[in-house]
Formats: structure tokens, C-alpha cells, sequence
């Protein structure tokens, strides 16, 4: 009897212990001077915390429009175009598919999005990366053609017939498409982008048209990495809450904004204290975000039991990660420290016309991928992809394209892929080096960093779901 009690006796003690010595400094129920200041700064820390990884979609999508106006990009006036590479640093980027995506501003009226019959795949979110509306053939018009129409927060007016609307909660609205290049075309994926009309609603009988620029060569940096773990994350989410309406469902969270200092139409002037403490929980929330993405301990992520890849997005067919239960904060930690936009097409998990995303960082042995070391991925053929399949590599620390002398970070079945023939499967290697031969199935990584793939599957077909296919793990080559 008494080894049964020993231990939960000694654990009541302890409790004990600990209550008398925080309650200690509290004499009489009041808080002596230390005491009070330890608990507001810990109330602040914790607070800040949590405001940092709330906002972090709202201070990223920014990174894009940053991205755009260093370029000269201006809202409202122009689109980039583009076929990504390891110059385009930002959020696991990808080069299968050239994209457009750029900032247009619905404060002083709706916007026009017309999206020509095609292969599109495009999309609407608002400042906050909150979900408005697809397009192209995740969307209503399903590759059809459509015209597409953002309304602003709390818009009254007169919503025209033959339209898909969507209503935003900003004024700043991202709109990112994607042009699938048929047979590998990549020039004229290109320039069915530049047909998308992009417009003010006021001027559609003459239109007013968004410029496409196509800005392939140039280098951008389209994150939020120079501000994420310093005070200038905080200075933008300032300036995003001065210049944007409140938006209803994040209430609570202002509230919480407003007691460190951030808050709409009032400057943001931290003193040293509380400077200290947003840099500190800055630090603190980028990292907790990156374990969530890369050392989640739940088992819901692994794509297959006996496989090291995971599901990337873990709340299938859902806009904002709702769940029954409420929303999915760790899966949307997830998405947002690796990835950008949402939608419910992104997260779906059936057959048809969307993409599945896997991520991969594992070997077969558990062990987080090296730069300095060489693997292999087997790949079974034929991928049940009924458009085309990708691998990417990208880097841990940048969450974008691994940047080396072999400047490319995708092998891709409509280009390096191709000619598979009648293969049954197929050898891919990462690696300082190629091994011999390979050249042509290698993707150069770096010693000393860390990068994980995406596997991705346009157009998937069954098997990509029912455990009949999958891909094999990441095999360290000794």
C-alpha cells in the first residue's frame, strides 16, 4: 500500500510546494512590486506569442506584395508573370507550373477577373490569406472560362449577373493563377496568362486593364524571412491593421494586438521593455511554427504507415483548416511556416483535377535529410497523375528553391522526366554531387543546410489515394 501511494503522495507535495511559492509573493491576495512585474511580462510574452503566430498569414502574403513593389510592381497597375526558379525566393515556389500573382486594392471598388477557357488554376485571397474564391478548373468555371468578380469588405452595392463573386475582408487582395503547360510548352503557358483580363468593374464597358509583366530573369524575394524573427514583424503587422478594416471574426485577436501596442489609427512606439519582448516572442513564435511544420508530433501527417512522407496540408477540403471542433491551429502553423494561399482545392483528397502535395525530410531511418549527403527516391511508374508529377527540393532554412551552381531544384515528368519509356520505376538523386550517369535524375543540394521535397501530383488518380502506389523513402547512398 504504501509503494502504491508513495509517488502520488509526493506529487500533491510538490503541487503544494509550487503553489505556496507562487502565492508566496502575494500577501494578503495583493501582489508585491516584483511579483507584479514578473506576471505582466509574462502576460505580454505569452500574449505576443500568440498574436505572432495568429498573424503570421496576414505579415507573409505582405512578403508577396513587398516583393512586387521592390520591383516596381505597383498595386492596381501590374501582375507578375512568371516561371519560377531558385531566383524567385519565396514559399515553396515551384517550376512546373508559370504563375502570375500580384496585389489589386477594392477599396474604391470591386474587381473583374477574367479568366479565358483554358488550363488555369487560380485563386483569390484576402490580406489575411483568408480564402475568396477559385477560378480556372478547381473553380466554378471549371476550365471553362469565367468572370470573376472580389467584392470589398462590406460592400453594398449592385452585384451584376453572370459573375462568381467573392466577397473579401481587406481592401489588398492577393490573386495568384497558375497556367499548366500542356506537353511541357512553357512559353505558351506564359502567354495564355497574359490573356487573363484583371479590371475595375467601373470600367467594363472599356476596360481598364492590369498590366501583365513577365519578371522570369529577374531575382525577387517575395517572404517574409527579413522580418520574422525582429521587430520589423511587428512594425508591418502595425502598419497592416492601420490600413486595413477590422475584419469581425478576429476580434479578440485585435484585442490582443492592442495590448502590446499595436492597434488602428494609434502610432506603435514600444519602449525598451516591451521592444525586448516582441523580439523575443518573435524568435520564439517563427520556431514553434517550424516545428509544427517539420517535427509535428502527430500521427495524422504520415501519408502512408510504412512510408516517411506526410500530407502537407492536414485538414482535407477545407478554406481556413475548420474542423468540427473549432480550427486546426497547428495545421495551419503547418502550412503557413512552408507554404502560401488556401483554398479548399488545395487541401482536397480525391481523384480529379486538383494536386496532391507530400512532403518528404525523412530518410528511410527517421533521420532529417543532409545537404552533405547523397539519397536516392525511387519512384514507381507509371505516377497515377492524370496532368503531370514533380519532385522539388527546397531549403529547410528559406522554405524556397535550394540556390546552387546547378541552379534548378525540380525534376519534373513534362521536362527532365520525359522519357521514361516502359520503365517500372525510376531512380532520383540528392546530392552534393550526381552520382555518375544520373546527371540528368539529380538535384545538387548543399553541405551544412538542411531541405525537404514536395511530391507533387497534378490531376491524381486513385491509386495516388487507395495505398496501391505510393513512392519509396529517401534512401542515404553510402
Amino acid at each position: 500500500m504504501r509503494t502504491r501511494f508513495a509517488l502520488p503522495i509526493i506529487a500533491l507535495a510538490l503541487a503544494a510546494l509550487a503553489v505556496a511559492q507562487d502565492t508566496a509573493p502575494f500577501k494578503g491576495g495583493f501582489p508585491a512590486p516584483d511579483a507584479a512585474q514578473k506576471a505582466r511580462d509574462e502576460a505580454d510574452y505569452q500574449r505576443a506569442v500568440t498574436a505572432y503566430r495568429f498573424w503570421y498569414p496576414t505579415v507573409s502574403v505582405e512578403g508577396i506584395f513587398h516583393g512586387n513593389r521592390e520591383l516596381g510592381i505597383n498595386d492596381n497597375e501590374a501582375i507578375p508573370i512568371l516561371s519560377a526558379g531558385p531566383r524567385h525566393v519565396g514559399f515553396t515556389l515551384n517550376s512546373d507550373t508559370p504563375y502570375g500573382g500580384g496585389v489589386i486594392d477594392v477599396k474604391d471598388g470591386p474587381y473583374v477577373i477574367e479568366v479565358p477557357p483554358g488550363a488555369f488554376i487560380g485563386l483569390a485571397n484576402d490580406h489575411h490569406q483568408g480564402w475568396i474564391l477559385d477560378m480556372g478548373l478547381p473553380g466554378p468555371d471549371q476550365g471553362k472560362g469565367g468572370k470573376h468578380l472580389v467584392l470589398p469588405p462590406g460592400y453594398t452595392g449592385e452585384v451584376p449577373k453572370g459573375y462568381f463573386v467573392g466577397h473579401s475582408s481587406s481592401n489588398k487582395v492577393l490573386v495568384a493563377l497558375r497556367s499548366l503547360p500542356a506537353n511541357g510548352d512553357v512559353k505558351a503557358a506564359i502567354d495564355a496568362l497574359k490573356t487573363v483580363k484583371i479590371y475595375p468593374l467601373v470600367s467594363a464597358a472599356e476596360p481598364k486593364l492590369v498590366k501583365m509583366v513577365d519578371t522570369t530573369e529577374k531575382k525577387m524575394d517575395s517572404t517574409p524571412l527579413r522580418w520574422e524573427d525582429n521587430i520589423a514583424y511587428w512594425e508591418k503587422l502595425h502598419a497592416i491593421t492601420d490600413a486595413e478594416p477590422l475584419n469581425p471574426k478576429f476580434l479578440p485577436m485585435y484585442g490582443v494586438l492592442s495590448a502590446l501596442g499595436i492597434e488602428k489609427g494609434k502610432p506603435f512606439a514600444p519602449d525598451a521593455r516591451m521592444k525586448a519582448i516582441l523580439e523575443s516572442a518573435a524568435k520564439a513564435g517563427r520556431n514553434q511554427m517550424l516545428v509544427s511544420a517539420f517535427d509535428s508530433a502527430r500521427t495524422d501527417k504520415l501519408a502512408w504507415k510504412d512510408r516517411k512522407w506526410e500530407w502537407l496540408g492536414l485538414v482535407p477540403e477545407s478554406a481556413q483548416f475548420e474542423t468540427k471542433a473549432g480550427i486546426d491551429l497547428e495545421a495551419r502553423d503547418r502550412w503557413f511556416a512552408q507554404a502560401i494561399v488556401t483554398s479548399p482545392a488545395m487541401f482536397r483528397r480525391t481523384q480529379g483535377a486538383g494536386s496532391l502535395y507530400w512532403l518528404g525530410h525523412r530518410d528511410s531511418t527517421g533521420a532529417f535529410v543532409d545537404g552533405g549527403k547523397t539519397y536516392k527516391l525511387n519512384v514507381p511508374l507509371p505516377v497515377p497523375a492524370g496532368l503531370f508529377w514533380s519532385v522539388t527540393i527546397y531549403d529547410a532554412a528559406t522554405r524556397s528553391e535550394v540556390q546552387t551552381a546547378q541552379d534548378k531544384a525540380a525534376l519534373r515528368s513534362l521536362f527532365e522526366l520525359k522519357d521514361t519509356g516502359d520503365a517500372k520505376s525510376i531512380d532520383l538523386y540528392f546530392g552534393p554531387k550526381a552520382p555518375a550517369g544520373k546527371e540528368g535524375q539529380w538535384i545538387q543540394t548543399v553541405p551544412e543546410r538542411g531541405w525537404f521535397a514536395y511530391f507533387r501530383i497534378y490531376g491524381p488518380k486513385e491509386p495516388a489515394f487507395d495505398g496501391s502506389w505510393k513512392p519509396g523513402d529517401l534512401e542515404e547512398v553510402k
